[in-house]
């Protein structure tokens, strides 16, 4: 990876590539961008970032798939772990919908 890349984004919060001295990390830009199909310069202009930032953050999630998907699993599973932690009536499954 060039040297400008890693000046860019960081590993600082959460474990978990973010854009230097920012709280969004790549995976949010990623999801944004190229899961909801988001502009860049609007994801840039709503997080005060540099478009720049937002391709840097783009070009990392692609750069490391291997860390991405490390980071999307233990996301997952923390996610799993609350899930299955919280307290709930008997009946009441947070997959279903029982309105």
């Amino acid at each position: 990876m060039a040297e400008h890349d890693t000046r860019r984004i960081t590993h600082e919060r959460l474990s978990e590539p973010h854009i230097r001295g920012r709280r969004i990390s790549v995976r949010q830009v990623y999801s944004l961008v190229e899961e909801r199909g988001e502009d860049p310069e609007a994801v840039a202009d709503r997080y005060d970032l540099d478009v720049a930032d937002v391709y840097h953050a783009l070009a990392y999630y692609h750069d490391h798939p291997r860390e991405m998907r490390d980071v999307e699993r233990e996301r997952a599973d923390a996610m799993t772990d609350i899930r299955e932690a919280i307290d709930r009536p008997e009946g009441i499954h947070p997959d279903t919908d029982d309105r």
